[in-house]
């Protein structure tokens, strides 16, 4: 069973919001701190989906990421939890590409890959929150896909996938090499062992560039782009407080519904 899990390396939602800013000229997020940065939480639920195939079934797991400056202890982290190898599209050329220049690269590197039974990703980024590399991945390389799976088995050499719905989840049965699109019903990514961590200091990532996939490098990143980001900026919330009173609770009470009614609210 081969798999392949795409990564991402994002800014740390759970990081301090003070330090956070947009840069208006190049319309990009900073990380409030240097080293802010993690892989996408539910990227890590798909890792977390590949290991769980791999502890019933076996086989080997790829964990893929793209971007620049990617922090190797952060994308290692799929390899100290029990992945195998760990591949970095890592350019300049890559930087600032849409969710199509970063599918179209990615699905090259796969194909490139070549040997594959199932591919994951997480079911959207935890930055941007598109939810669409996946499914265009799986239509670059012209595979069945399906989306939000809370769990994956392995039956009949196809997999069965419980898929999310609003009212509960369907059961999905398709044959591989199929892409799955993961979500965090199906479990955090478990920690790492000590053994984990100790090996994953002795493997070195795989780094290729546009031309090592077949690509251009105005195929990729901010020149393969095929959408405009017109304005990146930080919401802001104005809010006003007003207190209402009266000489017991329950006037306090008919005030307020006062207030209320006035406002349009009741």
């Amino acid at each position: 069973m081969n798999m392949i899990v795409c990564i991402k390396q994002i800014i740390d939602p759970e990081a301090m919001s003070a330090g956070f800013r947009i840069d208006e000229d190049s319309n990009r997020a900073v990380p409030p701190a240097k080293g802010a940065t993690v892989i996408s939480p539910f990227d890590e639920n798909a890792v977390e989906a590949a290991l769980k195939i791999k502890d019933a079934h076996g086989g080997k797991i790829t964990a893929i990421s793209l971007g620049t400056n990617l922090r190797r202890d952060v994308v290692k982290m799929p390899l100290s939890a029990g992945a195998d190898e760990l591949i970095l599209l890592e350019d300049e050329a890559f930087a600032g590409g849409d969710n199509w220049s970063t599918a179209h690269a990615l699905a090259m590197a796969i194909k490139k890959i070549g040997n594959y039974d199932l591919i994951f990703c997480g079911r959207q980024s935890a930055d941007w929150d598109a939810g669409q590399v996946g499914p265009v991945i799986a239509e670059i390389l012209g595979l069945p896909s399906v989306t939000l799976a809370q769990k994956v088995d392995i039956i009949d050499g196809k997999a069965r996938i419980e898929r999310i719905t609003d009212d509960g989840y369907e059961v999905i049965e398709a044959s591989m090499p199929v892409l799955i699109t993961v979500s965090n019903e199906i479990g955090g990514l478990r920690y790492p062992t000590i053994r984990g961590i100790m090996a994953t200091k002795e493997i070195v990532p795989v780094i290729w560039k546009p031309a090592d996939i077949g690509l251009e490098a105005y195929q990729v990143g901010a020149a393969g782009r095929h959408t405009r980001l017109v304005k990146l900026f930080q919401p802001v919330h104005d809010g006003n407080c007003e207190f209402t009173d009266g000489e017991s609770p329950e006037e306090a009470g008919v005030n307020l519904a006062l207030k209320l009614k006035e406002a349009k609210l009741l």
